[in-house]
């Protein structure tokens, strides 16, 4: 009975979320929770307005992204590291169909835009090219676990503003982009992953300064260009691919 209990209590005590799961699982809260009320609960309510299909396999691609991290996560977090490293290049094709379904679905967006659209369509451009980047500064890095896990995070964060703003906009009713709000919690979240590292480490890896750098150049040319008649342009152009000529 003894050995039992020992087991037991040995068992659950070797569980614990590591701050890699914690972060993913809150990226997931702000992602199903923004498009659970603006896509899936319509979806399921038969609601949901009439939609190209590349809508909803950009809907389907973005869900199984994250739900693969989260487990993932899990993988690492319980030491089932030769199982995770089995779903590396399942997880880079799904990563690859990211970028690709980001790329069509802002386009899409140019195609139509219109009064604070042009937010949506900026926060898209970034999205694609920052989480392209660190990803592949990530896959670049998987010898080198606590440099690559922190590169998954941040590559992350440029991906998250959609579910993040509808998480804010829905619930209270917000008719313009909560863009502040939006990046004071994608700061929190770098912080969290800065303060992690020196408390590790001692010291922040030139990578996690790329991370974050890219998240504040983000925020500085977010306010920069995003009234200017250039942007406007390059909301036209990515537009105009759209269109069947």
């Amino acid at each position: 009975m003894n050995t039992v209990t020992t087991a037991a209590a040995g068992s659950s005590a070797a569980f614990r979320p590591s701050f890699y799961l914690s972060m993913i699982l809150l990226m997931a809260f702000f992602v199903f929770g923004g498009f659970s009320m603006t896509y899936w609960y319509p979806m399921a309510a038969g609601t949901f307005p009439p939609a190209p299909p590349v809508v909803h396999f950009h809907g389907l691609v973005y869900s199984s992204w994250m739900i693969l991290l989260v487990v993932q996560a899990l993988l690492v977090n319980v030491r089932s590291v030769a199982l995770h490293r089995s779903l590396g290049m399942f997880g880079i094709a799904l990563a690859t169909m990211v970028i690709v379904m980001g790329s069509l679905i802002t386009i899409l967006g140019a195609s139509g835009s219109s009064g604070n659209a042009a937010h949506g369509i900026y926060l898209g451009i970034m999205a694609v090219t920052g989480f392209g980047l660190l990803f592949t500064l990530a896959m670049r890095n998987t010898r080198k676990p606590d440099i690559h896990r922190r590169l998954i995070l941040l590559a992350m964060l440029p991906i998250l503003p959609p579910g993040i703003h509808r998480l804010y906009m829905v619930p209270l009713g917000l008719q313009a982009f909560p863009v502040v709000a939006m990046y004071m919690t994608l700061n929190a979240m770098a912080l969290a992953i800065l303060v992690q590292e020196w408390r590790q480490s001692g010291s922040i890896n030139k990578y996690t300064w790329i991370g974050v750098g890219w998240l504040v150049t983000q925020q500085i040319v977010h306010g920069l260009i995003i009234d200017t008649p250039f942007f406007v342009d390059v909301v036209r152009f990515l537009g105009s691919l759209a269109v069947y000529r």
